[in-house]
């Protein structure tokens, strides 16, 4: 038992210790001598509710400073908030969540910086990953979006395949008319490095023919396979595998992508049937919980999906309507006059019956002044003015979104009751009530334009009771009254617009005068009474709209790109200019047409040169098994100073007759 009482007295100094240190601001330490408490003893229920209580305080009040430092740019500090909450509640999710947050910002930092150094340096594919990536995370970064416009703005269009080398972008100058198509993919391939892997069914007798000046080898890649029904599919950084453009083949070489789309604004059910609609793609999944959609297509049309979504994908505009509503009642009323009594009463005092009404014939004869009594002989005279003024104000202030309804109602509810009587014998009759809404009624709904300006439906309506009414069965009716107004009307951002003119003016004159006394002009007043009553009823509607946020333009590049053929999503290629490139047997800008023949030097039938010899030239026949134009390609010897290194001079092709 002194083991006890030791150990409840120890429980309650820790208690006690606690609380003061708690007081103190100092609430780690309080924390750990309230858990003392709750050790010495496990069951007492006050010691574990203090302490709950005080870590919940105590973290939700470091989280919100935590917030507030995340705002000021004060991260570290932030940081040292949240492990701080961590280390008084370890399970605490929203502190975990916070720190998550904070690693991915500083991870975004350093890839934003890493982008604008690469952007600094012309390197536009390296930059746009990098601030991709940072997008895909956080599509609302305000930096990374602005990195992104000034990225598209210097590179209008990105690569159309960023996984190949810059030998995808070199430039060259190529004539091949009815060559093999092989021997055309041979030739690029050895000049500008890239590798060529053919499909078995790509036919081995196709010839093509191409004319390229100053354009680049994406561009002859291109035009190559879309003139002959051909496909790719990039393999490594340098190789390409080439396949005919049939479904089979596709769903043998294409690869798909699967990219999960998280949704800030655009419901994800509206984004899955655009995508649907425009890209003509099956596999999409909506997640309309989660607000996101998951969709597996080839690269091509993933980066479609990524640029419809963010055009659709917007925050909806919302605005701010101020209203006043005001209500102005006046009344007058004037009474003035002598009210003379319009009848009188005899009554026979002292009759046998004691009510004077039956009477006998000896009553009668007994009758005189002292046995008959006059009532209702009462004159009022009426000297009154009334003067009354009402105002009923409502200023409510509502925010809606686009195209949203908004009501707001002011005033009360009136039963309504209805009896239904059954059909048959005994007719059991059963009564429902329902409310009908008595006062003011406002419904609104805004359409925001992109030139800042609120188009507002309004529909105003203003209702009182005049009477109340029962029915011979007893049931309460209501003589309502109405006013209505609607309208639709266009202001500017802040612009005020006042409605008025829904006016109900009554005036009453009543008159009780004597007859033919009562009509004499001034003299009249005193032979009768009349009660003027003039009553004035206006509503006014005061309505300006404030605009909290409106719909962002996107950007050019987003607004509008390529989206391929009806077949296919892969988009041409740039077709900017290029600069002239010098080929060899190719006539250089002036020269005259000698020069060019002296350039080009086609060798003997027969004559073979040393493969190795980067001097000699190269012959390549346009056919081994047909008699016709040949052609061929000559390599030219080196000049004596070296060629800048992104220059690239492809083969001149010329025609010679065997």
């Amino acid at each position: 038992m002194l083991v006890l009482a030791l150990s409840g007295c120890a429980a309650d100094m820790a208690y006690r210790d606690g609380r003061t240190l708690v007081a103190k601001d100092q609430v780690e330490e309080g924390l750990l001598k309230y858990q003392e408490a709750m050790k010495r003893d496990p069951d007492n229920a006050i010691y574990r509710s203090a302490y709950l209580d005080t870590r919940d305080r105590a973290s939700a009040r470091m989280l919100e400073q935590a917030d507030q430092l995340i705002n000021a740019g004060k991260y570290a500090l932030a940081a040292q908030n949240m492990q701080r909450v961590l280390s008084m509640d370890p399970q605490n999710e929203r502190a975990r969540a916070g720190l998550r947050a904070l690693e991915m910002a500083d991870r975004h930092e350093k890839l934003l910086a890493q982008a604008s150094a690469s952007l600094e340096q012309k390197e536009f594919e390296a930059a746009r990953n990098r601030v991709s990536t940072v997008l895909a995370e956080k599509p609302d970064q305000a930096r990374a979006r602005a990195l992104m416009r000034e990225i598209n703005e210097q590179m209008p269009q990105p690569p159309a395949e960023s996984g190949l080398s810059k030998a995808y972008k070199t430039p060259i100058t190529i004539e091949f008319r009815e060559a093999p198509l092989k021997q055309v993919f041979d030739i690029i391939s050895r000049r500008s490095g890239l590798n060529f892997i053919f499909d078995k069914d790509v036919k081995s007798d196709a010839r093509t023919t191409i004319m390229l000046k100053n354009s680049t080898v994406e561009s002859a890649i291109y035009f190559l396979l879309m003139t002959n029904q051909l496909e790719q599919q990039v393999m490594d950084a340098n190789t390409i595998l080439v396949y005919p453009n049939t479904a089979a083949k596709l769903k043998e070489y294409q690869e798909t992508v699967v990219r999960t789309f998280y949704l800030s604004n655009a419901e994800a059910k509206t984004v899955a049937n655009t995508l649907k609609t425009i890209l003509k793609t099956r596999d999409v999944v909506a997640d309309e919980k989660l607000n996101l959609v998951i969709l597996r297509d080839s690269a091509d049309a993933v980066k479609l999906a990524e640029k419809i979504i963010a055009t659709q994908d917007q925050a909806e505009p919302e605005v701010m309507l101020d209203v006043e509503i005001l209500e102005v009642k006046r009344s007058r009323l004037m009474q003035l006059g002598v009210d003379w009594p319009s009848n009188a009463t005899l009554t026979v005092l002292g009759s046998r019956s004691g009510d004077g009404k039956n009477l006998t014939l000896r009553d009668l004869d007994s009758l005189n002044r002292n046995t008959i009594g006059i009532s209702g002989l009462q004159t009022t005279v009426n000297l009154k003015k009334t003067d009354g003024d009402t105002n009923l104000l409502a200023s409510p202030r509502i925010r809606v979104r686009n195209k949203e309804k908004a009501k707001v109602v002011i005033g009360e509810k009136v039963p309504v009751i209805t009896t239904t009587i059954s059909p048959g014998t005994g007719g059991f009759a059963s009564e429902s009530v329902s409310y009908v809404d008595v006062g003011l009624t406002l419904n609104a709904e805004p359409t925001i334009y992109l030139n800042n300006e609120v188009g507002i439906r309004i529909a105003l309506e203003v209702s009182n009771l005049i009477d109340r009414v029962t029915t011979a069965t007893g049931t309460t009716a209501y003589q309502i009254g109405t006013r209505q107004a609607s309208t639709f009307l266009q202001l500017k951002d802040g612009e005020n617009q006042v409605l008025a003119g829904l006016i109900n003016s009554e005036e009453r004159s009543t008159g009780n005068r004597v007859p033919g006394l009562g009509e004499i002009p001034i003299l009249g007043r005193l032979f009768g009474t009349q009660t003027d009553d003039k009553q004035k009823t206006e509503i006014v509607l005061s309505i300006t709209p404030h605009l909290v946020r409106n719909l962002q333009r996107p950007e050019t590049s987003v607004a509008e790109f390529s989206a391929g053929t009806e077949a296919n999503f892969r988009r041409k290629p740039d077709v900017a200019p290029r600069q002239t490139v010098v080929l060899p047997g190719a006539r250089p800008a002036g020269a005259a047409p000698a020069q060019e023949a002296a350039a080009t030097a086609v060798p003997a039938p027969g004559a073979a040169a040393a493969p190795n010899d980067p001097s000699a030239p190269q012959k390549l026949p346009l056919s081994n098994t047909q008699p016709g134009p040949a052609s061929s390609v000559t390599k030219p010897l080196p000049p004596p100073a070296p060629a800048p290194a992104n220059t690239v001079q492809p083969p001149a092709s010329t025609e010679r007759k065997e």
